[in-house]
């Protein structure tokens, strides 16, 4: 896998921290949230699963800051971060696919099956500290920022 000319997201669940890396140089950092639940990949586990994985779609580039999304559709419904309001996605949506077979790619394991994404949430009180459903929660702004940044086939790489 050539890596040194892509972008790459590097995920540190023990830090909840997400760097960007162009050219094996950090960009920038931001905060993240990771699952509540710990590290994993079973299906129906709702942990964040380890390895490489791709950006291998982007959705919501229109959408409002802090606009609801549904089945990875916009609502066109506007939340507050103020309000305690659980695992909603917000904002932009970066879907995942896992890239190891046996890790996070196949049956019962897979990642774009068990829609694992980067997303905005409306609990940024939250962002810092493990509280996801398994996805990457990330501040609305932040995601917007990173949405233009990213593009499709871009690797994202997730580790203790």
């Amino acid at each position: 896998m050539k890596v040194m000319n892509k972008t790459i997201l590097l995920v540190l669940i023990s830090k909840q921290i997400m760097y960007v890396v162009v050219k094996g140089e950090i960009i920038k950092k931001y905060p993240v949230s990771t699952s509540k639940y710990g590290i994993g990949n079973r299906e129906g586990s709702n942990k964040t699963p380890l390895g490489w994985h791709r950006i291998t779609r982007k959705i919501g580039g229109r959408a409002h800051l802090g606009e609801v999304f549904v089945n990875r559709r916009r609502t066109g419904r506007i939340t507050s971060s103020i309000l305690k309001q659980e695992d909603l996605i917000t904002s932009r949506i970066l879907v995942l696919e896992g890239l190891e077979p046996g890790v996070n790619k196949g049956k019962g394991i897979d990642s774009l099956k068990r829609a694992i994404y980067i997303h905005g949430t409306a609990e940024e009180r939250l962002i810092g500290n493990p509280a996801s459903h398994g996805c990457i929660r990330m501040r609305n702004r932040d995601i917007m920022k990173l949405f233009d940044t990213v593009r499709n086939n871009d690797l994202v790489l997730i580790v203790k």
